[in-house]
């Protein structure tokens, strides 16, 4: 049987937030979209039960931090479409809190989802796209990775990390026609964001040049161009997105 001749991305945690605005922007651009999360949420279910994306959406729980779980996962995906050419690795998870008075697994977990989930995505994900020489991969890092701040130590770490992985693995995969890029955005509507007060909200505002928190749409606008053909020639990099913070 043959497969479907559409593009197939892979997009970790795209349940809600930012991966929600992941899911319907490339399936509004006719990609098939393959995802996980620990979780549905009713943005999952709808599109599970809507025979308009039958065969363009498919997802399954998977905790991110399991590699047996992604590995199995992506090799379904593989099975399925029989290609990847997208990855965006946007599953992430908070943890707030000075690092003196983090318990040791609250640590863990955060390395694990943050950095060796991405990882071993990545790994999985890119022995796909070997196969046809060719693919786009994209991180989501944070501006916490470029600006310390008190509270996200281990975040910021794990962040930073990835964004040395990119460019490394630009080098490692460019001669086979896979480009690998990060995306750093400022403080936008989220999870993680909503613990924030009013005030701790305000002040970031302040700061910010443009005036305002970032937004989904955003963010999205460049990822979408980053897998584009039109920044074929872009690997290896950083781009930040966040109204000027960190300038």
């Amino acid at each position: 049987m043959g497969h479907d001749t559409r593009p197939v991305v892979v997009i970790s945690g795209g349940s809600r937030g930012l991966g929600q605005a992941l899911v319907a922007d490339f399936l509004a651009r006719d990609y098939v979209v393959a995802t996980f999360s620990r979780g549905p949420t009713p943005f999952i279910e709808n599109l599970r039960q809507d025979r308009a994306t039958a065969e363009s959406f498919f997802w399954e729980p998977v905790d991110g931090a399991d590699y047996e779980c992604v590995k199995k996962f992506v090799l379904t995906v593989a099975r399925r479409h029989g290609q990847i050419d997208v990855l965006v690795n946007n599953a992430a998870t908070g943890a707030d809190g000075l690092l003196t008075l983090m318990r040791p697994d609250e640590i863990h977990r955060s390395l694990a989802v943050n950095l060796e989930g991405a990882v071993h995505l990545i790994h999985a994900c890119a022995r796909v796209m070997l196969a046809r020489q060719r693919g786009s991969i994209v991180s989501i890092s944070s501006v916490n990775a470029l600006r310390g701040h008190a509270g996200v130590s281990i975040y910021s770490a794990a962040k930073a990390a990835l964004d040395g992985l990119t460019r490394s693995l630009a080098r490692e995969l460019g001669p086979q026609g896979i480009r690998v890029n990060s995306v750093a955005p400022g403080y936008f509507e989220s999870d993680m964001v909503r613990s924030l007060t009013q005030e701790q909200r305000q002040r970031i505002v302040r700061r910010t040049p443009l005036g305002r928190l970032a937004t989904p749409p955003d963010v999205v606008a460049v990822i979408r161009f980053l897998t584009s053909p039109e920044a074929g020639f872009i690997t290896g990099q950083t781009l930040v997105v966040d109204g000027g913070l960190t300038c």
